[in-house]
């Protein structure tokens, strides 16, 4: 993008950030919110499928619900459907599914907060700021992705990361956790502009380990704490190697990290909350890495509801941004006997395909190292052919009638699913509608299915915050 270019953008940015009003917002008489907290949590990309086998793991590992469904089996949650399209198609893309939300249009895909001829739509972060809340957006990729993009930036396309995290700065968000540093690094911004330097001449606490994290006091001031240049690792691989363990937070602590920050504002606040390599892990029909971080997204969860078991003044959110592959456990075995044990053999695999494909180059690597590999990673002997199917498919010459299921994600999520029964249906994301699980003040709104674009004005209203805050 040129630099003139830009700063255009963010001249209509910031006109629309004055005196835009959103058809949602136009509705007048509305009722002063009752709810001092809005929490907005994004399983990003997450199937039934990847909620259903979730659930079971952790039954059978500890004997109890996913916090997820118990709060439908509890009756604490509401529970509905949401139809997630987007402006151009069913199927919608992340920064669409976001902004959809963030400012109550449905978009074109790839777009954040922009309509097809140029319109700026304020997004729900600075909306809320200019109220006098608190912000904060916490997610286990960059910060600057697609969903939590979609909650406080404006650009034409997402893939204008060095912008957004410009807005992002500009916009003052009380708190920022997650990845993607190399956005805000001066090294690597092709404008070789410190956002670091910025965020702490701004005052904000800067902090890239989970040590540095988790030794703050609670002082006030705000904080970026970004612990990878890309996306954080996927669970499966955090949970097996200890460097990660020590550097790189999970999602659960920095939710507990975010709520206690954001929990001591006097007016309240909003924050997002996202688990993104769900879909990450779907897009590579990687059976481990996707199980393992839903799992970690239930741990937020139950963190969640930890904070809010005594209150009544917090809207919660639950929900996905739209399917991804499909997944499924499929039965095996007499009378589909095996079923249960095979989940239980995804859970144990140590390494996700991503990792272990990392270790491979086409110089060295032989059908010898995959079948090692495979075997030391996940635990399963994997025959001569299997091997040279995931060999063909990381040169690019394998053959598959479905095109999606021939590239080394789909012959590598087909070895796994030969062992385990979890397969996929593609790499793609999926028009399916979404699960939606809400509780607090303002769920009272609604019904068993919604539209995307509703949760804008229920947040808006339930908070008691309108557009006009802007003006």
């Amino acid at each position: 993008m040129k630099r003139s270019d830009f700063l255009k953008l963010t001249a209509l940015t910031g006109a629309a950030l004055t005196t835009a009003m959103t058809p949602a917002s136009r509705a007048t008489g509305r009722a002063v919110g009752k709810a001092r907290n809005i929490i907005f949590m994004v399983s990003d990309g997450m199937s039934a499928g990847t909620l259903t086998m979730a659930d079971l793991h952790i039954r059978m590992r500890e004997g109890r619900a996913s916090r997820w469904i118990g709060m439908y089996e509890s009756g604490r949650a509401k529970r509905s459907l949401m139809d997630m399209a987007s402006l151009n198609s069913v199927v919608t893309d992340s920064s669409a599914a976001a902004s959809s939300w963030g400012c109550g249009h449905r978009i074109v895909n790839n777009a954040v907060n922009m309509g097809p001829n140029g319109e700026v739509y304020p997004p729900l972060l600075p909306l809320f700021r200019r109220a006098g809340k608190a912000t904060g957006l916490v997610t286990t990729t960059r910060i600057t992705h697609a969903t939590p993009a979609g909650f406080i930036a404006n650009v034409r396309s997402r893939a204008m990361e060095d912008p957004i995290a410009v807005q992002q700065f500009e916009r003052r968000p009380d708190l920022l956790l997650g990845g993607g540093g190399r956005h805000f690094d001066p090294a690597t911004r092709r404008d070789g502009r410190d956002l670091f330097g910025e965020f702490a001449g701004a005052g904000y606490h800067v902090v890239k380990t989970r040590q540095d994290l988790l030794a703050l006091g609670n002082d006030g001031k705000p904080l970026v704490g970004l612990f990878h240049n890309n996306s954080l690792p996927y669970t499966t691989d955090h949970l097996n190697i200890p460097e990660y363990r020590e550097n790189i937070p999970t999602l659960a602590e920095m939710t507990r990290v975010a709520l206690d920050r954001l929990g001591r504002h006097p007016d309240g606040f909003i924050v997002q909350i996202e688990g993104a390599r769900i879909d990450h892990a779907a897009h590579g029909n990687d059976a481990a890495g996707l199980l393992m971080d839903q799992v970690a997204f239930d741990e937020a969860v139950g963190v969640v509801l930890e904070w809010t078991a005594d209150r009544d003044d917090t809207l919660v959110i639950v929900t996905s941004d739209h399917g991804n592959a499909n997944p499924g456990l499929n039965g095996e075995g007499s009378n589909y006997g095996d079923s249960a044990a095979n989940l239980a053999k995804v859970a144990a695999i140590t390494r996700t395909n991503e990792w272990i494909r990392d270790q491979w180059s086409e110089e060295t690597t032989t059908v010898d190292i995959i079948r090692e590999d495979m075997a030391r990673y996940t635990g399963f002997e994997i025959t001569q052919a299997q091997a040279e199917a995931v060999g063909r498919a990381a040169m690019g010459v394998n053959e598959a009638i479905y095109r999606k299921m021939g590239g080394i994600s789909g012959v590598m999520g087909q070895v796994i699913a030969a062992h385990t029964g979890v397969n996929f249906i593609g790499d793609s994301h999926t028009a399916d509608y979404v699960e939606l699980a809400s509780f607090g003040p303002g769920s009272e709104r609604l019904g068993g299915f919604v539209r995307n674009t509703d949760l804008f004005e229920l947040v808006l209203g339930a908070a008691g915050v309108s557009v006009r805050t802007l003006d």
